[in-house]
């Protein structure tokens, strides 16, 4: 997926409808020159909502329409007649966004299933026509309900990607050489930090014609959940990935004090994230040889399944795809 073409946040002027005006009629015929209240009541003003759509991955539908207005509500007519409904505006989303106020930070809502439709702004209610004002004491109201205004303010949608495996890892990690490697994504890779500025989804192929979703996630740095680096844009999406990869270089200073740095970032942005299953994978192992590694393993975190892999030269990925099918399908 093009760089330019993944949008994961959009900021957002919405305004609902103005509910329609209920109706002061009174009943009248060739028959009838003072007939009873029958004003219709007002129509409700358009709403905005939000749509899950699976076939969607990305915002950039919505990144340059920064204002959503829906219509008003129509007013009442005579013989009970209702006015019309404001037309709702629908935005479609992909599952796994998150709608916020601007002004207030508060969540919203979440959308995670298709076809599901939530209201981010509701439209205003009609007024009530003269007829509901009818009584014993009061035959002929001469009076009906305006219409309610309808509401507008900034919001914010934001998306979190949904995949089987994230990979979590600073930056230069290999994470997209991995991706290149066992699936059909082309990400950007280079040698220097933040290469992938964007999140990026493979589709990894396995054994019997199955397979899974792996997303390389923009690398991470130390104090990233204070929003250095690209921080909460990074963070936001391993909250929707069921298997966490992570992944360190054989040739780090101390692979513990990263995987260490890596998981305490994690939990200062939401403790919740260390409950998710994870798995260690040592990178570009192509350039050490095999005493090398055995060296290494004392320096590998206990609490965690590992394997050595280079995806440069193709070695251990079967192993890792093992690996990482059986953590993901422990628990069924």
């Amino acid at each position: 997926m093009a760089g330019q073409n993944f949008v994961d946040y959009v900021k957002l002027f919405c305004r609902s409808g103005k509910g329609g005006a209920g109706s002061a009629h009174f009943f009248r015929d060739k028959r009838t020159a003072k007939g009873g209240p029958d004003g219709g009541d007002g129509g409700r003003g358009g709403h905005i909502i939000v749509r899950g759509n699976r076939n969607r991955w990305t915002l950039l539908h919505l990144k340059y329409r920064k204002h959503v207005h829906a219509t008003d509500g129509m007013v009442g007519g005579g013989s009970h007649s209702s006015g019309a409904t404001g037309e709702d505006i629908i935005l479609e989303v992909p599952l796994g966004t998150i709608a916020k106020d601007f002004e207030t930070g508060e969540t919203l809502f979440e959308i995670n299933d298709h076809d599901e439709e939530r209201i981010l702004v509701e439209g205003g209610k009609g007024g009530l026509g003269n007829a509901h004002f009818k009584s014993p004491t009061n035959q002929a109201p001469r009076y009906a309900q305006p219409g309610r205004e309808g509401s507008e303010a900034w919001m914010i949608l934001e998306l979190k990607l949904l995949a089987d495996v994230g990979l979590v890892g600073f930056p230069n990690a290999g994470k997209s050489t991995l991706l290149s490697v066992v699936s059909a994504a082309k990400p950007k890779i280079a040698n220097y930090a933040f290469t992938t500025l964007v999140p990026n989804l493979g589709i990894v192929e396995y054994r019997n014609g199955q397979s899974f979703v792996m997303a390389d996630i923009p690398g991470i740095i130390e104090n990233a959940h204070e929003g250095k680096g690209i921080g909460h844009r990074f963070l936001r999406h391993i909250e929707r990935n069921a298997t966490l990869l992570f992944m360190i270089a054989c040739d780090a200073d101390d692979i513990k004090k990263e995987y260490a740095i890596l998981l305490n970032e994690l939990k200062m942005y939401n403790p919740e994230l260390l409950d998710k299953p994870r798995v260690l994978a040592i990178t570009k192992c192509d350039l050490a040889d095999t005493e090398l590694l055995e060296l290494l393993k004392p320096e590998i975190p206990e609490d965690v399944p590992y394997t050595f892999i280079s995806s440069v030269a193709q070695q251990g990925l079967v192993e890792l795809k093992d690996l990482l099918w059986k953590v993901m399908n422990e628990d069924i």
